[in-house]
C-alpha cells in the first residue's frame, strides 16, 4: 500500500475514500455546479489536490453509472507525480440530453498506478510478429 497525500481545497466536501475494501480505484467529486451541454465537454474542479508518490501516477476513469445511464465520460485523465495542482476532470456529455453536475456529486475514479518507465530506443526496423500491422477489428469483432 502506497500513502497518497491529500489537501482538501474545500473542507466541506468529503475526503475522498474507496467505495468498498478492496476497490480499484477512489471516487473524485465536484466542488460545483455546472450544465454539460450535449454533445459537450467541461472541466469539473474536484477541489482536491494530491501529492502522487514517485513512480506512480493518478488515472482518471469514468464512473461506470454515469457512463452507462448518462453517456458521460472522462478526457484526458494522467497526473504525473510531480503535480501539485488542483485536480481538474475533462467531462464529455455524449448523450442527447444536457447534463447536470451538481456539488458533491461523484464524476470520476482515480486509480494510483506503478509507473515503469520505458527506455526509448529509435531503430530502423522492428521484429516482425504473426499480427505485424494489423489493427482495429483485425482479430474478428466479437
Amino acid at each position: 500500500m502506497v500513502e497518497v497525500k491529500v489537501h482538501r481545497l474545500d473542507k466541506e466536501l468529503e475526503m475522498p475514500k474507496y467505495a468498498k475494501l478492496g476497490d480499484a480505484a477512489f471516487d473524485l467529486r465536484s466542488v460545483e455546479d455546472k450544465v454539460i451541454l450535449a454533445g459537450k465537454k467541461e472541466l469539473i474542479k474536484t477541489g482536491l489536490r494530491v501529492a502522487v508518490p514517485k513512480n506512480h501516477c493518478g488515472l482518471i476513469w469514468d464512473r461506470s453509472g454515469l457512463a452507462a445511464k448518462h453517456s458521460i465520460h472522462c478526457l484526458a485523465g494522467v497526473l504525473d507525480s510531480g503535480y501539485r495542482g488542483e485536480i481538474v476532470v475533462v467531462l464529455h456529455n455524449l448523450g442527447h440530453e444536457d447534463f447536470k453536475v451538481e456539488r458533491s456529486m461523484r464524476i470520476a475514479q482515480m486509480l494510483i498506478q506503478p509507473v515503469v518507465n520505458a527506455k526509448l530506443i529509435e531503430v530502423d526496423e522492428l521484429d516482425e510478429t504473426e499480427r505485424s500491422d494489423k489493427g482495429f477489428a483485425s482479430s474478428g469483432l466479437i
